[in-house]
């Protein structure tokens, strides 16, 4: 039997797997170090003399890591740990085209949990002055009737302000994240399911009831003023 039929025989190694441990190895290293942002890493051929494998396996599973953002290269330091910026990595995901009806929906249910959460943040941290620029938001706005939808510029216009007002810089970026999962499930009709007309709180009742600066009075407007999408979903 000649070298190349000996050769047909042989399969190829899945090396997938290896890259899924050493990833997983390299991780558990980091916490393990107690390593935080900034700190250098050994370089890759230090990590596979260590760990025994190629600098391939090595470097492919540094480039997932720094696919997830938890580490970066930097010119002349090398490759240092890094915090990753959470929203910026999900929305790598969220493209409402591609993503299933359910998750869509759970998405949007995200997005009601937050703004009902935030309450106190908003409250505790709202000036004179972003009330007066809410006010403006909606000044022309005509309350719909109990069983349709918010306008969608001014849900996205007022709820983008309240987001601002919480100071809380991942929730904003959480607000920019969802906002294509947002105008998507309005347009394709995923929460177009007929209610039982019930009393909700507009736009401009919101503003009022902020004037106050009562955060449990605010969590309730919130709750009742999303009423019409949570009846849709639930």
């Amino acid at each position: 039997m000649n070298t190349e039929d000996l050769m047909s025989d042989i399969q190829a190694i899945d090396t997938r797997s290896l890259v899924d441990k050493v990833e997983m190895n390299l991780i558990d290293f980091f916490i393990k170090k107690e390593l935080s942002p900034g700190d250098v890493i050994p370089k890759e051929i230090e990590l596979a003399q260590a760990m025994g494998v190629s600098r391939t396996v090595i470097r492919e599973s540094l480039n997932r890591l720094k696919t997830m953002g938890l580490i970066e290269s930097i010119k002349h330091k090398g490759t240092l740990i890094k915090s990753p910026n959470l929203p910026h990595i999900l929305q790598k995901s969220m493209i409402p085209n591609i993503l299933d009806p359910q998750s869509l929906k759970n998405v949007f249910e995200l997005r009601l949990v937050l703004e009902v959460g935030m309450a106190d943040l908003v409250v505790r941290r709202v000036t004179d002055k972003d009330i007066e620029e809410l006010a403006w938001i909606v000044r022309n706005e005509n309350s719909p009737s109990p069983d349709t939808l918010f306008d969608v510029e001014y849900e996205v216009q007022f709820h983008g302000k309240l987001y601002e007002i919480s100071g809380n810089e991942i929730l904003k970026e959480f607000q920019t994240m969802l906002l294509p999962v947002f105008h998507y499930v309005y347009s394709s009709g995923l929460i177009n399911k007929p209610i039982v007309k019930k009393k909700y709180v507009s736009h401009k009742e919101l503003v009022e009831i902020l004037r106050e600066r009562d955060p449990g009075q605010f969590r309730k407007g919130m709750r009742q003023h999303l009423a019409n999408h949570f009846n849709r979903l639930f």
